[in-house]
């Protein structure tokens, strides 16, 4: 994958949920475009490897994004070092399916939080250091572009963050802060391993126009080019990273 090794070359991100997955992938694609970034998580030696991992331009705080104290903490030790922001990936999130009649109320609030009330705490706390043209990516769903089985929670909590980037995407632009949103499909992640055994995530590919489950680091690239001057006239946008899942059929299935 070809990378622009100056593209972000003074520019300071913010990766919430940058320990795995595409988190971690968006974290190694803006350094090697010569960022600085900082990333969180709430596994302090999880953190602690995705750093030793990612070298010497990493910032890694702890903390929880659904707790406002953390995300103070967070941001303050942001001002402080850096004294601003230039990209923030709000990433952090969980994934949560089952059929809605098993959804207990401690679930409905967990699952809340994390998708839905982290992301737009993280935006909020973080907004006072953005820098002008700056840019703000939100981590979405394909979910929320289809209806899925067992998914009424994950999905809506996903539908919030949609509609959260475009409502944001008005409200901040007389600030020149532009807010855009990803949303992956079928993702190689460990989460997506943990959660689907060898057979399934067989399965789902044959669902997808691609024919082929996408990686951490094609919702990287997406997520590094709208964080850049090169989206600068795209805004309040959704990119759908999913093989076609979302709005084409797979030629065996017809």
């Amino acid at each position: 994958m070809t990378h622009n090794s100056s593209r972000f070359a003074g520019k300071i991100a913010l990766i919430t949920g940058g320990t795995s997955g595409m988190g971690l992938a968006a974290a190694h694609r803006l350094l090697a475009e010569g960022a600085q970034v900082i990333i969180t998580g709430r596994d302090k030696a999880r953190l602690d490897t995705a750093v030793e991992d990612l070298g010497d331009r990493v910032l890694g705080i702890p903390g929880d994004a659904t707790r406002l104290a953390d995300l103070e903490t967070l941001t303050a030790a942001i001002r402080e070092r850096y004294g601003r922001l230039d990209v923030v990936f709000a990433n952090a999130g969980v994934g949560a399916f089952q059929p809605i009649d098993d959804v207990t109320e401690a679930e409905f609030y967990r699952v809340v939080d994390i998708n839905f009330k982290a992301a737009f705490f993280t935006v909020q706390k973080a907004l006072p250091l953005l820098s002008e043209r700056g840019a703000i990516v939100i981590n979405t769903s394909f979910a929320l572009h289809r209806g899925v089985p067992d998914a009424a929670l994950y999905s809506a909590t996903k539908a919030a963050v949609h509609n959260l980037t475009r409502t944001l995407a008005a409200e901040l632009a007389p600030r020149r802060i532009r807010v855009n949103s990803v949303s992956p499909g079928y993702i190689d992640t460990p989460a997506f391993r943990a959660e689907a055994s060898a057979e399934a995530q067989a399965a789902v590919a044959t669902t997808v126009a691609a024919g082929r489950v996408g990686t951490a680091d094609e919702v990287a690239a997406a997520v590094a080019f709208l964080a850049s001057d090169e989206a600068s006239y795209i805004n309040g946008q959704d990119i759908r990273i999913d093989g076609g899942l979302t709005s084409a059929i797979p030629a065996p299935m017809l």
